[in-house]
């Protein structure tokens, strides 16, 4: 196997359609333009060539094959021109759906659990990144915090993280430290933790709580997950 596509393989990706996505993208990449993660659609049907996303220091960039492979569709999305990213998990894989500030919406279906939240989360820290004025910088995705992935789920659960935000007032994060914090998310499940950090996130864009508070809500809220 090419030492190059070794570490896009993590998450059992089609080794076949990881190598010819990469040998497509070489001449494509940009100046200081780094990939730093590959999704590849799984069919419960048998798919010779499927689709997949690449996500790399400044875009997001769709792949589809075309002409029994012989050639790609490239489609692009510069991280400034996306809005948001959202991941719906179903019984057989997951869906991937990025916004963009056009309001369009662009879905890739039938992507593996695992892979489907690795890309949620290199999407939302390069969305960070760009909103603090550091868009290129890179982020390697086995730097990834293992509390920031959900555990796998037999039966079928929805994750919209877009949906499933619930109304908080900003008393509810008002803690004097880590402790009351902690204490405040005893009994909470991995669905409404989330929706809890995302709270975070919300006040935090409308500056109501600062940079160090939700980093301290994050962290708190991960190791509990």
């Amino acid at each position: 196997m090419k030492e190059h596509i070794k570490k896009f393989l993590n998450e059992e990706q089609d080794p076949k359609a990881i190598e010819k996505v990469t040998a497509k993208l070489n001449d494509l990449l940009m100046k200081n333009e780094e990939i730093g993660y590959i999704a590849v659609q799984k069919k419960p049907a048998l798919t010779v060539l499927p689709d997949s996303i690449v996500l790399t220091n400044k875009r997001i960039i769709i792949c589809q094959p075309k002409n029994l492979g012989l050639s790609m569709h490239f489609i692009d999305y510069t991280w400034d021109e996306v809005d948001g990213a959202f991941v719906k998990e179903n019984i057989l894989g997951s869906e991937f759906t990025f916004s963009t500030k056009t309001e369009l919406q662009i879905t890739m279906d039938y992507i593996p659990k695992i892979q489907a939240r690795k890309m949620y989360t290199y999407a939302k820290e390069q969305l960070d990144m760009l909103k603090n004025g550091n868009a290129t910088s890179t982020i390697a995705m086995e730097s990834v915090p293992e509390a920031a992935i959900v555990e796998e789920v037999a039966t079928e659960e929805v994750t919209n993280f877009a949906e499933i935000i619930p109304a908080t007032t900003i008393h509810e994060v008002s803690f004097s430290n880590e402790t009351e914090t902690a204490a405040s998310n005893v009994g909470l499940n991995q669905e409404e933790l989330f929706a809890k950090l995302q709270n975070y996130k919300k006040l935090l864009d409308n500056g109501l709580i600062l940079q160090g508070e939700y980093d301290a809500f994050k962290k708190e809220i991960l190791s509990q997950m």
